[in-house]
């Protein structure tokens, strides 16, 4: 029988090879697209947690975990909330669920230059520096990639932004959506020399994703998908369609950052994985029983109660206590691990309606 010797194997139709051989001593390199696992650097990028509620008008992070939204120039302040994907759909068929809508208000006077609401997402310098990525490379790669919904049919602008050194920004665009159909979006993202990601737990890299940005923070589509300087890159110039329609809504999903050149499926995980990669920056906790603050060293005035948290936080959180039973907190005492306050008025009682709160966001 006669020897088949190929140095590629691709499938019918396909532009790139499945499969690589090398001439000299046969080894074989395969491009794998499957559900490989401890790729994406976005944590709750299918959006099933939101620890600190569902729905508000509100800056910062208020809904699903790790979203950081912003609104400014609004006449009306939109609405951010967690929301279902409706069934039947694709990403539904994929095994999405959730999603993070944004509802726009009434803005009677218009676009301004000044005007902005935008979903923002930030990462860790450290798992940007960490990940594999040759990010002073032109020739080395990441992926981000993500599914949207628009009331409106129109396209999106956003960015990738750098948060150490000096700021870079990679601009780029959505396809132009037809409304209220979801369409996945990909984007490859190449290196650039001129990029700092200190290896530390401060913010390294954000991802924005405007529903409108003003002409003060945009600039032509001439410097689109590729790293630029300047404190108008933000994101394209944008027309105003979404921005001016009241009550418009844009919808987001399954967004997922990997190194490499190829969007692979997204990688899902469960909810306890995603909760618990979510208490490194924020914990909440609504007492399901009574606490109460002991006597430390036999002083009146200094009673004590600690609280060991579930993971290790990024960094000390800022601790908030609500709906105390009786007495009152007097001061805080943080660190990564664990919550400790104090009472200096007597015996203070937490109970089923106390809320403890630690945050260590980004």
């Amino acid at each position: 029988m006669s020897e088949i010797k190929v140095n590629s194997i691709k499938g019918v139709g396909a532009s790139a090879a499945a499969i690589t051989v090398n001439n000299t001593d046969g080894t074989c390199t395969a491009n794998i697209t499957n559900n490989l696992s401890n790729r994406n650097l976005i944590i709750n990028g299918a959006m099933q947690v939101a620890q600190r509620g569902t729905s508000s008008t509100s800056t910062g992070y208020q809904t699903v975990d790790r979203i950081n939204p912003y609104h400014g120039g609004t006449d009306e302040a939109p609405t951010y909330a967690q929301a279902d994907v409706a069934s039947g759909t694709t990403p539904y068929t994929l095994g999405f669920r959730k999603c993070f809508k944004i509802t726009n208000g009434n803005q009677t006077s218009g676009a301004g230059a000044g005007d902005q609401i935008a979903f923002r997402y930030k990462i860790e310098a450290q798992d940007i520096a960490n990940s594999g990525w040759n990010y002073l490379s032109s020739s080395s790669f990441i992926t981000l990639s993500f599914w949207i919904k628009s009331s409106v049919a129109q396209a999106f602008s956003g960015s990738l932004e750098t948060k150490d050194g000096t700021s870079y920004f990679f601009k780029y665009d959505t396809p132009s959506l037809s409304a209220d159909t979801w369409t996945k979006v990909t984007k490859t993202i190449s290196g650039n020399s001129n990029l700092v990601f200190n290896n530390d737990h401060g913010a390294g890299l954000a991802f924005n994703l405007y529903g409108f940005i003003g002409t003060t923070y945009t600039t032509s589509n001439s410097d689109t998908e590729t790293w630029v300087t300047g404190s108008d890159k933000f994101a394209n110039n944008m027309t105003s369609t979404w921005y001016t329609t009241n009550d418009a809504t844009l919808e987001i999903t399954g967004v997922q950052l990997e190194v490499g050149s190829v969007a692979t499926d997204f990688e899902h995980r469960s909810f306890g994985q995603e909760l618990a990669l979510c208490q490194r920056y924020y914990y909440k906790n609504v007492i399901d029983g009574i606490v109460i603050f002991s006597d430390y060293n036999n002083s009146t005035s200094n009673f004590w109660a600690t609280m060991f948290l579930p993971t290790t936080m990024r960094a000390d959180p800022t601790a908030t206590v609500t709906n105390v039973l009786s007495g009152f907190i007097s001061s805080t005492d943080t660190s990564e691990h664990m919550l400790s306050f104090q009472s200096s008025a007597g015996t203070t009682y937490f109970g089923a309606t106390t809320i403890v709160e630690a945050s260590a966001e980004l």
